[in-house]
């Protein structure tokens, strides 16, 4: 039987546990979008509190692109040398990380310019412009050019972001996705260009590189993706070479039952939040399953797992608070995390100072 701390593997990816360190937005990077020292820390941090695989921030592939100040980024060559010092940390202290790869489109931070799958307005009213043939070929390259960049410095792994409202959730998505092309319409044609991202960077980092996806496993807005959507498009990935994946939900601004960054007070009486879905997915594929929300016990994590809803165990904000949680538990000290979903970590980021937990 499978055990939450068991050495174990992602494709040839080795790790010392099943615990991940899901995506942050850590709002520690420069200007340029590469990883500062501190941020290089936190990751080392994460390594030294024996979290099996961390998962990097979303690192932008293009500067449209980009969702957030202080965000890191994977747009450019010349912030290799600065990047490989992010691998190079947490590898002294014994880890394994991704880099998560995504593009904010309709929610990107440039004042103008910004491109989705249709022409729509984000949260603040700013439109969009909708994406055309050319636009799409040049960010299925530059999700391939920045996985090739993540390769290159060091990174164990990557994972393609397709979760949370962010452009190729929203590609994913009819609440965004009004397309009448090869690109919209269908299950098949709005997933199109995330199986093109695919097999763009598989053939960037090659046949061995381990190589992971966020899906949504519901947008909980009207018209949006459903967890039967998302079970054909985990049916999609599989054949297409995709090594696991990470089940979430909800979106960046929409109302939603459980917020991917905002949470809704309801979402709190919950423990694993998209438990049922993952649970879903696992019966669908055989690649491995990453679920993430809502745990804050270890006891609850190996529910999870005993119970076949999922491979892996990740979280995040319990992180934010207490990055050595895993080797706390691990040394037989099971209270579960003080993290109380509150979110008052996104002050110090918002601040410019980075995240942090306030309330310890």
């Amino acid at each position: 039987m499978a055990t939450l701390f068991e050495k174990t593997s992602i494709k040839n990816l080795d790790m010392r546990n099943r615990f991940v360190r899901s995506a942050t937005w850590e709002g520690m990077a420069d200007e340029q979008g590469a990883p500062t020292p501190e941020l290089n820390q936190l990751m080392a941090d994460l390594a030294q509190g024996e979290v099996g695989l961390i998962i990097s921030g979303h690192a932008y592939v293009s500067p449209e692109g980009q969702a957030s100040p202080w965000q890191m980024g994977a747009h450019d060559p010349e912030l290799l040398p600065k990047l490989t010092l992010m691998p190079k940390a947490v590898h002294a202290a014994g880890g394994r990380i991704a880099l998560q790869l995504a593009h904010a489109g309709v929610y990107g931070i440039v004042p103008e310019g910004t491109i989705g799958p249709s022409a729509i307005a984000d949260h603040e009213g700013k439109n969009c412009q909708a994406m055309t043939s050319e636009d799409i070929q040049r960010i299925v390259a530059a999700f391939a050019d920045g996985a090739s960049l993540a390769k290159q410095a060091g990174f164990d792994a990557v994972q393609i972001h397709a979760a949370h409202g962010y452009l190729l959730s929203q590609f994913l998505s009819p609440h965004y996705n009004r397309r009448e092309d090869e690109y919209g319409g269908s299950l098949e044609n709005r997933a199109r260009i995330v199986l093109e991202v695919l097999a763009a960077v598989r053939q960037a980092v090659g046949e061995d590189y381990a190589v992971l996806i966020k899906l949504n496993s519901d947008d909980f807005i009207d018209g949006g993706l459903t967890t039967e959507d998302m079970l054909q498009i985990a049916e999609f990935l599989e054949p297409a070479g995709i090594d696991a994946i990470e089940i979430s939900g909800g979106t960046i601004w929409g109302p939603s039952q459980y917020h991917a960054v905002r949470m809704a007070p309801e979402a709190l009486t919950h423990k694993a939040y998209y438990r049922k879905a993952a649970r879903l997915c696992k019966a669908f594929v055989r690649v491995p399953v990453i679920l993430v929300g809502g745990i804050r016990s270890l006891g609850v994590a190996e529910e999870l797992l005993t119970e076949g809803a999922a491979d892996f165990i990740a979280l995040c904000r319990p992180l934010i608070r207490e990055p050595d949680l895993i080797k706390r538990w691990a040394s037989g000290d099971q209270e579960p995390s003080g993290c109380q979903s509150e979110n008052a970590c996104f002050g110090p980021i918002l601040a410019g100072k980075g995240i942090s937990c306030v309330l310890k």
